[in-house]
């Protein structure tokens, strides 16, 4: 199980289990820590045997931060948010996303960040975006004993020096440079890869390659795991539907419909019901006070 908190377009990967307890009290030493590499290595998982959610997406980021940007999200913003998801959850392993800006400017500055966000967000591991020019950082930190996971194909926080969110992988030389990306990233410790909005052959490939796990997001069914963005999967909101996306409910019609339920009966006045859906209080009590009032000169 995984929950992975990130500050590009995706920000927050959670196993199922999260979800359903993501509403629970927990105390940060309660929650169940898990390993990246236990002592006795199990099999790659085959393409059933990791689901993973990814919630929130663009919208909430720019509905509660603001954010015109997803390059934008700070350190501290992401260590509040993860602390937040601690919180709650305890049994996924907590992946958090090193925002942009937090490891690009060297090996030692990453490592002091990465530090940040395992001591005082409490996940148990990082994730960063980049291919075989972020290996030598990559290393620093599984070095230092933080377990980082990878992120290949298309990488949202350099949506604009790769001309927006488009495929990646679909030329001989991208294609090939993804592999050299992957290859190189799990030779410097990365523990796990996503792999995002490459073609479905590539997605196979580039899984059948490497001895760690691959999570496919618009990379075809033959990755080790599958991640959606949360909103998508449940079809919260009607912005632009990628192509990988297919939406297993329609909760915004539901979530409308509701709203505007709700705002009809407060104009009408039938909600609250007085009867059903109020406090009492005892009517003596409620005398008394009456006659406290008016004794002050106040009342009915």
């Amino acid at each position: 199980m995984l929950l992975h908190c990130a500050s590009g377009r995706h920000t927050t990967m959670l196993a199922a289990a999260a979800a359903r307890s993501a509403t629970r009290t927990v105390t940060v030493s309660a929650r169940r820590h898990m390993s990246v590499r236990p002592e006795e290595p199990k099999p790659k998982p085959s393409s059933t045997d990791t689901n993973a959610l990814n919630q929130p997406p663009v919208p909430r980021k720019k509905v509660c931060l603001g954010l015109p940007s997803t390059t934008q999200l700070t350190l501290d913003e992401m260590i509040h948010h993860s602390r937040a998801v601690t919180r709650g959850t305890t049994h996924p392993l907590l992946v958090a996303d090193m925002p942009f800006g937090s490891y690009q400017v060297s090996s030692e500055r990453a490592l002091l960040n990465a530090l940040r966000l395992i001591k005082e967000a409490h996940v148990e591991a990082v994730k960063l975006e980049g291919g075989a020019e972020i290996a030598p950082t990559v290393r620093r930190l599984v070095d230092a004993g933080i377990p980082v996971m990878a992120h290949i194909g298309l990488q949202p926080q350099k949506h604009t020096s790769l001309s927006g969110y488009k495929v990646q992988g679909r030329s001989v030389e991208s294609a090939r440079r993804l592999i050299h990306d992957a290859l190189a990233l799990e030779e410097a410790g990365a523990f796990s890869t996503v792999v995002e909005a490459v073609p479905r052959e590539l997605g196979k490939y580039v899984t059948e390659q490497l001895k760690i796990p691959t999570i496919g997001i618009g990379a075809g069914p033959w990755t080790s795991g599958q991640v959606l963005v949360l909103n998508d999967l449940l079809g919260t909101w009607s912005g632009h539907k990628a192509k990988f996306v297919r939406r297993f409910a329609n909760l915004k019609d539901v979530r409308d419909a509701g709203i505007h339920k709700y705002a009809e009966a407060v104009r009408d006045q039938s909600f609250p019901d007085p009867e059903t859906e109020s406090y009492t209080i005892d009517p003596r009590v409620w005398e008394r006070f009456l006659e406290a009032e008016q004794k002050d000169g106040r009342g009915i």
